[in-house]
């Protein structure tokens, strides 16, 4: 099956060349996410946990967009700017993943823009390989 890009409605242009998610034999590739607003500013500044949420949010919309869940994500990829913020980041990621959790990894190191504390890559598996 060839790929299929994926891009949610409202979806501003990327500040590099690249796709919200992409779509290829029931796997879903999320990029990798960041907490902006639709003019690519950060939202929430200083504030991991709003932050985190908003990114976690926007990968949701790819997935539903690709017609899976956030119960077929398999692995996530998160960044962080700062271990300090590592507490308040699980917490939110707990609850958009309260069931069996996603295989992933979590390192420390600078992002696009200083004032984003976190990036969020994810891998979903929905299965039959529908398109959206």
């Amino acid at each position: 099956m060839p790929k299929q890009v994926i891009i949610p409605a409202g979806t501003t242009t990327p500040i590099a060349p690249f796709v919200p998610g992409t779509l290829a034999d029931g796997v879903v590739y999320v990029s990798g996410t960041l907490p902006f607003d639709k003019q690519n500013n950060v939202v929430y500044p200083g504030d991991p946990k709003a932050q985190t949420r908003h990114v976690l949010e926007t990968i949701k919309t790819v997935i539903e967009t690709a017609g899976g869940t956030m119960e077929d994500v398999t692995f996530n990829a998160i960044f962080i700017t700062d271990w300090t913020h590592y507490a308040a980041i699980n917490e939110v990621y707990a609850e958009f993943f309260p069931g069996d959790k996603p295989a992933r990894f979590c390192i420390q190191c600078g992002l696009v823009k200083p004032e984003a504390l976190v990036e969020i890559a994810t891998t979903a598996h929905i299965g039959n390989g529908a398109s959206a």
